[in-house]
């Protein structure tokens, strides 16, 4: 890079836009000053063969000196080109867990003491750092422990970002941890994890239950497809403060096959639903889900047409498909596809 990183960061914020990092620091490899010069600080015995994986070896977090250098190193850089959001990952296998820091009786206490060693370095930045954004990352799924929230405010949900797949990860980890601190991104087709083919506005539409992002080259978008993301941020923006403050349901639709989410206002006035249909069907019924947290007793608008109250949605359900009667000829014409997505937007009316 030319005129350095601190340079590119310049001209991003000069863009009214912010910059990220992504760090691996527990990490190493043999070409590194600090491979070379404290030996001694990699986790497994240095007396014997080390294994590599991923070409890299681990820094023992157990060593107190070893979280300082690091600290140390990586405010240098924070200090020099001032990002707004750093990703921590870690996708190397703890395979030989000794410390040569520790004595030999208490080599049991490696585990322990290395994340406490994370959670340090955590601690350290975050108390220098307290308007840097921290995403904690391991492989796609690790390290949701509530600890780690205590000092990073969202977490990667999985690698896999395939729609389908992604849809049952955030449903499972919904029964744990809210939308607001699940990494979820739009991801290409095929997707890199399943080879899987999903609609572009299906992977907007999981993806928006969590902290949504883009990962893929822009420059190979066609221009529907940067029109309809150009909707997608919209819509994540028109539905954020819903879906990071509201509350948040798991809704069992009336086809087992299917999925449905639902988050509400704390005040009931306003409400989000997301429908998820698995393999497309022929000839199906007239699907509906039952909605739940609502006032029995309101009137909602649904999508700025159908009205009905709240009683309504909760005990027989919200209608998931279209009435044809009248307009046979609109349902052959209706489009069909695999996983397909449907967001409701209820807002409370009075008449």
């Amino acid at each position: 890079m030319p005129k350095g990183l601190d340079h590119l960061v310049n001209k991003i914020h000069d863009l009214d836009m912010k910059f990220g990092l992504w760090f691996e620091p527990e990490a190493l490899s043999m070409d590194t000053n600090l491979y070379k010069e404290h030996v001694s600080w990699l986790l497994g015995n240095n007396k014997k063969h080390l294994s590599q994986g991923r070409n890299q070896y681990l820094v023992d977090f157990a060593n107190p000196a070893a979280v300082t250098f690091l600290f140390k190193k990586i405010s240098k850089i924070i200090d020099q080109i001032h990002p707004d959001y750093i990703k921590w990952d870690m996708n190397r296998n703890i395979t030989e867990p000794y410390s040569n820091y520790l004595p030999k009786e208490e080599q049991g206490e490696v585990f322990h003491r290395y994340i406490m060693g994370v959670y340090r370095l955590y601690q350290m930045l975050t108390e220098k750092y307290p308007n840097i954004l921290f995403e904690s990352c391991a492989g796609g799924g690790g390290r949701y422990d509530l600890a780690m929230f205590y000092y990073a405010p969202q977490a990667w949900t999985s690698d896999d970002t395939d729609a389908y797949e992604r849809w049952q990860i955030q449903t499972g980890t919904s029964y744990v941890y809210p939308p607001a601190v699940m990494g979820a991104h739009v991801s290409i087709v095929p997707n890199h994890q399943t080879g899987r083919v999903t609609p572009l506005h299906s992977r907007v539409n999981i993806a928006m239950f969590g902290t949504y992002g883009y990962e893929f080259d822009l420059t190979k978008l066609t221009k529907e497809e940067k029109e309809e993301l150009k909707k997608g941020t919209e819509q994540f923006h028109h539905f954020h403060d819903l879906i990071f403050k509201g509350d948040f349901y798991r809704l069992e639709p009336s086809n087992p096959q299917h999925g449905a989410w639902e988050v509400n206002s704390k005040d009931k006035q306003h409400a989000v639903v997301c429908y998820f249909y698995g393999l497309s069907e022929p000839n199906h019924g007239y699907y509906h889900v039952k909605l739940a947290g609502l006032d029995p007793d309101q009137l909602y608008e649904i999508n700025g047409h159908r009205k009905l109250y709240g009683d309504e949605l909760m005990n027989i359900g919200l209608p998931l498909t279209e009435d044809y009667r009248g307009r046979e000829d609109q349902y052959w014409s209706q489009p069909k596809a695999d996983f397909d997505t449907k967001i409701f937007e209820l807002k409370a009316i009075n008449e």
